[in-house]
């Protein structure tokens, strides 16, 4: 009866261990790097997700100036339902806000198996953390600088 109890002790244990790998967010702050897409520059995770920016003057963060990003996801297409819900943390302030909420994802565009068009602002100049979440997973973290 011990051995029974030990040995399923043990399987208890190991099939406790043996859980789903999370997606890594970008804790670091460093700028998130540019890569290209189809004819398009991004920023964000390349091979995961990004949104069409290119540090020029357009696509630039300015304090609560409302501007259009489009956002494009790689994955397989589990992973891509459920709505996008991006959150904001400022690295100075420490403040979260919600960037976008609700936001139901389309299908392939520009090289990504998934896009959504959205207008984005952000409160205050400084180095902004975007978490990304599809449905209640974690998808992906971009961090921008908002400027002066």
């Amino acid at each position: 009866m011990r051995l029974i109890a030990s040995v399923l002790f043990i399987f208890l244990f190991l099939a406790g261990c043996i859980t789903e790998k999370p997606v890594p967010e970008n804790k670091e702050w460093d700028i998130s790097p540019l890569f290209n897409s189809g004819t398009y520059t991004m920023i964000g995770q390349e091979g995961r997700l990004g949104f069409i920016y290119n540090h020029s003057e357009v696509t630039r963060f300015y304090p609560n100036k409302k501007q259009k990003y489009m956002w494009h996801f790689w994955g397989k297409v589990e992973e891509l339902q459920g709505p996008l819900k991006v959150l904001g943390t400022s690295k100075d302030t420490g403040e979260q806000i919600t960037v976008l909420s609700e936001a139901q994802i389309g299908g392939p565009n520009n090289g990504a198996d998934a896009h959504i068009p959205s207008l984005m602002s952000l409160p205050s100049p400084g180095l902004w953390r975007l978490d990304a979440y599809i449905g209640e997973k974690i998808y992906g973290s971009i961090v921008v600088q908002v400027q002066e």
